[in-house]
């Protein structure tokens, strides 16, 4: 099996890198620039134009590669089908965050019937068990707003593809020393690794593309649902530290901000840029 994720590592990788520097012809072609905000860092004014949606191709290869490698079954089709949906959401859909919900609904549910889930594994006491209607609306919570955690992170060159890789690390170890273990989820996750690792390779300050709405979107509820199936999703808080501050830098903000009346505690958030 570790043959078999190494493997599947290097291809990936070497797909994202060969296929890359093409892609992003295409999408200076296709005039997919990044619009850079005014008020935003001075620093940033240089990405104006840099094209977007390198997450495109990241899911692309992952989803491509897993169905030639192996067969989609069961407990994979989830994460499978909220890479693919929320990726095309991400691209395309002005209206993402309403069907994020309702992919985050149907992936939560859909997880829950398949393993019949009705707790969680709670690290030092054991397995707690609730209502599952309880654990489908908690799910698909957890869903949606680590795909937001993400997304919120995807504004440094490298940060999100960088801290994506060190989760999916996490979760694929996870997936192969759970009892029994999950081939199907490491796997999926070493794929995810592997492209991710290419796409860093052109995303690396001075960024040649950024992952966009389509890449960080879809990674981070495939992160979820992936926290979610392998009976880890309360551990997801650590691994994913980096996307819980980032999304808390955004609400300390705003809630500072109106209940001060203007004032702020960060020079701008989230809060790699009030360090830039």
């Amino acid at each position: 099996m570790t043959l078999q994720l190494i493997q599947g590592l290097l291809l990936s990788f070497a797909l994202v890198v060969i296929l890359m520097p093409p892609y992003i012809r295409l999408l200076r072609f296709a005039g997919m620039g990044k619009q850079i905000r005014e008020e935003g860092p001075e620093s940033h004014f240089v990405k104006e134009g840099t094209p977007t949606m390198g997450g495109l191709l990241v899911i692309g290869v992952v989803l491509v590669l897993f169905i030639l490698l192996r067969t989609p079954e069961g407990g994979v089709i989830a994460p499978l089908a909220a890479l693919a949906f929320v990726g095309v959401l991400g691209a395309f859909d002005d209206q993402k965050m309403l069907w994020l919900v309702v992919v985050a609904a149907v992936a939560a549910f859909q997880i829950q019937q398949t393993y019949n889930l009705q707790g969680f594994r709670v690290p030092f006491v054991g397995d707690v068990f609730i209502d599952p209607r309880a654990y489908v609306l908690f799910a698909a919570v957890a869903i949606v707003a680590s795909s937001n955690g993400v997304n919120i992170t995807d504004g440094l060159d490298g940060l999100a593809g960088g801290t994506l890789v060190f989760a999916f690390v996490a979760f694929m170890l996870i997936a192969l020393l759970n009892e029994p273990a999950q081939p199907n989820i490491a796997f999926l996750c070493a794929l995810i690794i592997g492209a991710l690792l290419g796409f860093l390779w052109f995303n690396v300050h001075p960024a040649q593309i950024i992952m966009g709405d389509s890449g960080s979107l879809s990674l981070g509820a495939t992160l979820a649902v992936i926290a979610l199936i392998t009976g880890q999703i309360l551990v997801l808080p650590l691994i994913g530290l980096i996307f819980v501050v980032e999304t808390g830098s955004v609400i300390v903000q705003v809630l500072y901000f109106k209940l001060t009346h203007g004032r702020r505690i960060f020079r701008m958030s989230p809060i790699h840029h009030h360090f830039e």
